[in-house]
């Protein structure tokens, strides 16, 4: 019987290199000095900047804008006009993100943005309102959100997926205060340029510059470096653009934590659009100078710093409640905060109560949101990921428009309106309850 041959020695493995999943969590600090994810934050500062002030410069030339006279029904359509585009163009930006050289279209959709915008300032020189204005601000609008969605769907491209929570709070949370800051520095030119079509028209005009830098930051990332790394669409693009909502929505509900998140926000943004209207409404109609606390355009803007505040107290908790309690409950706090104080507003209408909840709504909503972007970015295919933010902001925007527009049809001249104030508070207790319904049923 022959004998066996030896059986060879197996061979010495070689060190492999850890997985996203098995690489230490990366600190703040360490974060920011990404270079890729530095590179990125720029784009994201100097585009949100010009959006804050854009938006601001907008609103204060249709709202507060002597010039000009405006009701509930006026904000509302100029609201929608800002915010409800993404939603049309959503399922195509989504489709072409997961498609397109992210780092091209964060270039050419920032220059295009800054003509845009260039164009709409022109509009309110002229003293131009309704379709022609409207016009130009949704192109704006539409292309703005074109870029956030490319930003984020970039992330997981510059960081470690065990450092996506850091990652997005800072980008994010910073993004929003930075987008707060551009629209302060609007309220200050109009200061200086004056409150009319003139005055508008220049502060308008200012936001051009932040579209031109952040093409310059863009234009300095390594092409390629933002992915998609492959993908699943059809090779017919126009097919592709046609599927692309449709995709977005049936990869969120494949993914049980995304699609519960993505609940919490709606019912966020659902309330928080009340919220919003009746606070514009509040300090243009019904309050008045009281000390420290202004009425008017330098009230709503104090209401925003303090919001601002909240989204950066957001950046402090969030990673650590997310750590201490895991996502779903840190959601789960946040919505029944929020909940509260909307009831609280209701019971107390005053300008100082709602320079509070605009703290507190300002922190909550932006815990949502944190861990929603941490959903997608850590739990969906990078394939897909362009079409489910795009879903994202589909959702986002639509439910934030319609419910300005009941807001605008049920709410009296001056905007005391309590009980829309406590519906909003509901909204939040609903959202909670789905959120972890949808949880429960996918264990």
């Amino acid at each position: 019987m022959p004998t066996p041959p030896p059986t060879p020695a197996p061979a010495t493995p070689a060190p492999a290199t850890p997985a996203p999943e098995q690489q230490a969590r990366l600190g703040f600090v360490q974060i920011v000095r990404t270079g890729g994810f530095a590179r990125l934050l720029a784009v994201r500062f100097a585009a949100q900047w010009s959006d804050g002030l854009f938006q601001a410069a907008l609103g204060g030339a249709v709202l507060f804008n002597p010039e000009r006279e405006a009701d509930a029904l006026a904000v509302a359509a100029g609201l929608a006009v800002l915010l409800l585009p993404y939603s049309v163009v959503g399922p195509f930006a989504g489709a072409l993100l997961d498609r397109w050289d992210r780092r091209r279209v964060l270039l050419v959709a920032n220059l295009i943005r800054a003509v845009l915008v260039a164009c709409v300032a022109a509009t309110v020189a002229a003293g131009l309102a309704g379709i022609p204005l409207y016009l130009g601000a949704l192109a704006v609008a539409g292309v703005s959100r074109f870029v956030l969605a490319g930003l984020s769907a970039s992330l997981p491209h510059v960081v470690p997926r065990t450092s996506i929570v850091e990652a997005n709070v800072v980008a994010t949370t910073a993004g929003a205060g930075v987008a707060a800051l551009g629209g302060a520095c609007a309220i200050g030119l109009r200061a200086v340029f004056g409150a009319g079509d003139t005055g508008s028209a220049l502060t308008t005009a200012v936001a051009v510059l932040g579209s031109l830098l952040a093409a310059a930051a863009a234009a300095r990332l390594p092409r390629g470096v933002l992915g998609p790394d492959r993908t699943n669409e059809p090779d017919r693009t126009l097919v592709a653009v046609a599927h692309g909502l449709v995709d977005g929505a049936r990869a969120t509900a494949a993914t049980p934590s995304v699609a519960a998140s993505f609940i919490a926000l709606a019912a966020h943004r659902l309330a928080f659009g009340i919220s919003t209207l009746l606070t514009l409404l509040l300090f243009r109609y019904a309050f008045t100078d009281a000390g420290l606390i202004r009425a008017g355009l330098a009230g709503v803007g104090e209401a925003l710093a303090l919001a601002a505040v909240g989204l950066g107290t957001a950046a402090v908790l969030t990673p650590w409640l997310v750590r201490r309690w895991g996502r779903a409950r840190t959601v789960r706090a946040a919505l029944l905060l929020a909940a509260l104080t909307q009831f609280g507003l209701a019971v107390l209408l005053s300008a100082p109560a709602v320079l509070v909840a605009a703290f507190v709504l300002g922190l909550g909503g932006q815990v949502v949101k944190l861990c929603a972007d941490a959903a997608v970015q850590g739990e969906a295919g990078d394939e897909v990921r362009g079409r489910i933010f795009a879903f994202y902001d589909a959702v986002f925007n639509i439910c934030y428009v319609v419910a300005i527009a009941v807001t605008a049809l049920a709410s009296p001249p001056d905007g005391r309106a309590p009980w829309l104030l406590a519906a909003g508070g509901g909204l939040y207790l609903l959202g909670l309850l789905a959120h972890d319904a949808r949880l429960r049923r996918a264990r």
